[in-house]
């Protein structure tokens, strides 16, 4: 198989992304971009299941956004909203990613090996059995998964790290799961939201979720899968309704 090679050094967004998109509508199946440093919007909108781009470097503001298919694998950190609303495909991040991790995800999945930022998840969605779901092996931010929609979010809280330390988790949620490897301080937990242990059919769920995850990083799953988890989700489908006054 033929590998492109992409040298991103003081190359601009734009031509580098209409490199990408010229290859893979020519039959290129591998993309290899050295040098990354902040270039935005790579493989956005791009299409192609058997489409694999590792890149580099630190990508720039949202990586892989309306994206459906491709893989793309970061050897580096990654900045804010990588996946925002995408379709189908798969974010490997072997490093740490900024805010908004997610935003509006519809479909895909988003491994980040270490940490993310502030209001990872917002807005996920989910329709039929189309679902996202985001692992993060690290620690969260404030506003985790707010206004959820739909879909899963994991966060494991590996390397000693707290993987939730700070307030709004779930705030808004009406769909979707926040799955976090041990207990969760009740403080944390934002408007319209309840936690509890997961059951044997949650855990049965989120296992090869998990076991993927492990794979993929070269972790211990078996460890993973032997800690207790809890389940963070919506109270109710309409979790503002409380505050509106009706006449």
């Amino acid at each position: 198989m033929t590998v492109l090679h992409i040298d991103a050094t003081n190359l601009h967004y734009t031509p580098l992304n209409q490199q990408i998109r010229a290859a893979v509508a020519s039959g290129t199946k591998e993309i290899v971009i050295d040098n990354v440093l902040g270039q935005r919007f790579i493989a956005d909108g791009l299409r192609g299941d058997d489409v694999t781009i590792t890149i580099n470097g630190v990508p720039g503001g949202d990586l892989a956004m309306f994206m459906s298919g491709p893989t793309i694998i970061v050897h580096g950190n990654a900045d804010h909203a990588p996946g925002n609303t995408m379709d189908k495909g798969k974010v490997i991040i072997q490093g740490s990613a900024g805010d908004a991790v997610a935003h509006s995800m519809r479909g895909g999945r988003v491994y980040v090996r270490d940490n993310i930022g502030y209001r990872g998840g917002i807005h996920m969605k989910q329709y039929k059995d189309k679902r996202p779901i985001v692992v993060v092996g690290g620690a969260a931010r404030a506003f985790l998964g707010e206004y959820m929609a739909g879909g899963i979010l994991i966060v494991l809280g590996l390397k000693g790290t707290t993987p939730i330390s700070e307030r709004g988790v779930g705030s808004g949620i009406h769909g979707g799961e926040i799955y976090v490897r041990g207990p969760v301080d009740q403080q944390f937990l934002g408007v319209g939201t309840r936690q509890a242990p997961v059951t044997d059919e949650q855990r049965a769920m989120i296992r090869p979720i998990i076991e993927d995850f492990a794979e993929t990083f070269g972790l211990d799953a078996k460890s993973l899968l032997a800690d207790e988890y809890t389940r963070i989700a919506a109270v109710s489908a309409r979790p503002f309704a409380s505050k509106y006054t009706w006449e």
